[in-house]
């Protein structure tokens, strides 16, 4: 899909007027490795190719982008950094402590008017200080649950309203001899499920004291016993084979009919879409019940590193122009299963699950319950996340009883303050 257009041509001619068009190129380190990721990157990879610039591909696979952050580091300690690296909330936030090495975004800022169009939420990370250092492509919602309607129907499930339904639900799935619960067990995709289990104990009061103010009293309370009691109860519906297994291998069980449910961040969708299956007709999105009206967020954003060259400069301004353009934030998400980080886009190109993502952060946004995600990391720094990834794993996998993990909880989140 071509993105060019009326906000590109500025960006375009710049590069062009300088006689170096043929000759720009980007170094994208990213992390979007599976088929539905992979495809809305392509959009992207497209319309710079449009604007005559060359895309270096430098792709990490792992879902969370641990990988991924790893290899940046080896590369800027090497003195070379690429030109724009997929990042995500404090990872963000980490990289502007580290001298002057990041890219200001703010000219270009102020042409695509970001200020008055990205949520705050997203500048908090993207605008960490005065200047503008990435560009956000999206807003992910983490507290989805994706369903295959065919398996739903043949064994008689309503889409259930509240948590005792839900689990009524996939107890009647593993009944059926079905895997009720699709899951990769891997500790981001643990944590990704605990944003959910937060929010259905005790709300997003609850979520902010806990995950995002890291209250010891709400860290070891009899609420965030609760939550840790609903992850024992869905671990009883995954199967055997869970253990290391890929977020979109997971999505794919649901896809096949294998799985009746799958809880994940809404970046699932594009690998409904990349198999041909339509929201409404083969599967079935929504909040997980008893987190109805808050979001749980991340945002993936390109964080640019400064360039010496001025060619470079201006191949990079461009990627930040395209990847902030309506158009491009269009093509982009209906792709990839995300919602624009411009409030300002339309929802028409959307599908449903598409539309009902971008009312329910409106929404959220407006309420005060647009909550950055623990388990993708804009809730908390990587290393408190770390600690918490640790129980809730090892809560997952037996260690601990509830009570224990909540005691745990605290103890570790104090370690890592």
């Amino acid at each position: 899909m071509r993105v060019l257009d009326r906000l590109m041509m500025s960006a375009a001619l710049a590069v062009a007027s300088a006689g170096a068009a043929s000759a720009a190129e980007v170094e994208v380190l990213h992390w979007w490795t599976s088929g539905g990721e992979a495809a809305a990157l392509n959009v992207l990879k497209q319309d710079l190719e449009g604007q005559g610039i060359t895309w270096r591909d430098m792709p990490v696979a792992g879902g969370g982008g641990e990988a991924a952050m790893t290899a940046l580091r080896a590369r800027v300690t090497a003195g070379d950094a690429p030109t724009a690296v997929q990042v995500l909330g404090f990872d963000l936030l980490d990289w502007t402590e580290q001298g002057d090495v990041l890219a200001n975004l703010d000219e270009v800022a102020t042409a695509g008017n970001w200020n008055a169009v990205i949520p705050a939420a997203l500048q908090r990370f993207s605008k960490p200080g005065d200047h503008w250092v990435a560009a956000p492509v999206n807003v992910h919602s983490t507290n989805w649950v994706w369903a295959n309607k065919a398996v739903l129907d043949e064994l008689g499930i309503s889409q259930p309203t509240n948590w005792d339904e839900f689990i009524a639900a996939l107890q009647k799935a593993k009944d059926a001899g079905k895997v009720a619960l699709a899951h990769g067990g891997q500790p981001w995709q643990e944590a990704t499920i605990f944003d959910s289990a937060v929010l259905a104990s005790g709300g997003p009061e609850f979520y902010q004291k806990s995950m995002i103010d890291l209250d010891p009293e709400a860290l070891g309370s009899e609420q965030m016993v609760a939550a840790f009691d609903k992850m024992e109860q869905l671990r009883g519906f995954v199967d055997d084979n869970f253990s290391g297994r890929d977020w979109n291998l997971a999505s794919a069980m649901v896809i096949n009919g294998e799985a009746a449910f799958q809880i994940m961040g809404d970046w699932a969708k594009g690998e409904f879409l990349n198999a041909g299956k339509v929201p409404g007709t083969d599967f079935l999105c929504f909040r997980v019940p008893g987190t109805e009206g808050t979001v749980t967020f991340n945002s993936d954003q390109f964080m640019m590193f400064r360039q010496d060259d001025p060619e470079a400069t201006k191949a990079q301004m461009a990627m930040a122009a395209a990847i902030e353009s309506p158009e491009f934030q269009v093509a982009f998400n209906t792709v990839k299963g995300s919602v624009p980080a411009r409030t300002d886009v339309p929802d028409t190109e959307f599908d449903d699950c598409g539309k009902k993502g971008m009312a329910d952060l409106k929404a959220a946004s407006e309420a005060g319950t647009l909550l950055g995600s623990m388990g993708h990391g804009h809730a908390n720094p990587a290393a408190v996340k770390n600690a918490m990834y640790d129980v809730i794993t090892a809560h997952f996998n037996g260690e601990y009883d509830s009570q224990q993990a909540a005691e745990e909880l605290v103890n570790a989140v104090e370690g890592a303050q």
